[in-house]
């Protein structure tokens, strides 16, 4: 089972709590807010043709298990209270649904046995959709993606990223990732320096020890305005999608079998799109455009 949308934030949910405070108030009064939600929201609901609603009979409630150390995702706030990203979709999705929600916090490993043993309905904590995950258990549609990005060093004159400008340039990338593999493969005249953790790529870049660094979108998103980046950087180009290299995006797992409550739970992340929930989730826990 693999995690998708990692941030790669040294600090605790304070910190945190408090960069997304200030990216937060930053958007809201900036004068483009409005025509900005469209561009930050990655929203792969098109909202043309609605499912007719499933079969609810008998439910009326739904047990989330969710992890609890992964801001700003899934997380115990100052008060010690479980919050965050995924904890607020599941209540959004129940509130859609009109059922009943509980939301209980259990070990990350733990996740797929709380349903196999029928102690909880369905699991919400960023777990990435892939063939190892699909064999033990099955997924709703994807909720969210997490693209590939490349920054640069703000006095960088690499505006636009293509493989016939970066020739002969230093590419950071972390050690034996999928975003490793893509340089390679679509970059092949770029030079590519690995590392063993993100933290070690942003310090090479900040250092001007490379030209540019490749990696998860939401991670640097939290770099780029976090304390330790000191303002460097900013993101260069455009957003990378590719599945084969970056995944399927996440998805809300139940377990295997269970397709019923797949095409319920499908229903209810429809609902809370069309509702314009989703985008107000999003932008609460996301307000800097990663895409």
């Amino acid at each position: 089972m693999n995690r998708c949308g990692a941030i790669n934030v040294k600090c605790g949910p304070a910190v945190v709590l408090a960069i997304l405070a200030a990216l937060v108030a930053a958007v809201v009064a900036s004068p483009s807010f409005a025509q900005a939600r469209n561009d930050i929201v990655p929203d792969a609901w098109r909202g043309d043709v609605q499912r007719t609603k499933p079969d609810m009979h008998k439910l009326d409630k739904l047990r989330f298990v969710t992890d609890s150390d992964y801001p700003p995702f899934d997380y115990f706030d100052e008060e010690g209270v479980l919050t965050g990203f995924n904890v607020d979709l599941a209540k959004a999705i129940c509130e859609a649904l009109e059922v009943q929600c509980e939301v209980r916090p259990v070990e990350w490993e733990d996740l797929f046995s709380a349903l196999d043993k029928d102690e909880a309905d369905a699991a919400i904590a960023s777990i990435r959709i892939d063939a190892d995950t699909l064999e033990k258990v099955d997924m709703t549609d994807r909720y969210y993606a997490t693209p590939a990005r490349f920054i640069a060093r703000k006095d960088s004159d690499l505006k636009d990223i293509h493989p016939e400008t970066v020739g002969g340039k230093k590419i950071a990338v972390v050690k034996g990732t999928g975003h490793e593999a893509y340089v390679r493969l679509y970059f092949p005249e770029a030079v590519i320096v690995s590392f063993d953790s993100a933290e070690e790529a942003q310090d090479s870049l900040k250092s001007g020890e490379v030209d540019l660094m490749f990696g998860d979108g939401i991670g640097l998103t939290f770099w780029l305005n976090g304390v330790t980046s000191n303002s460097c950087c900013e993101f260069r180009g455009g957003p990378y999608l590719d599945s084969r290299f970056f995944g399927e995006g996440v998805g809300i797992a139940v377990k295997k079998g269970n397709r019923r409550l797949v095409d319920i739970l499908n229903y209810g992340l429809e609902q809370v799109h069309a509702s314009g929930r989703y985008e107000g989730l999003f932008l609460r826990y996301f307000p800097m455009n990663f895409f």
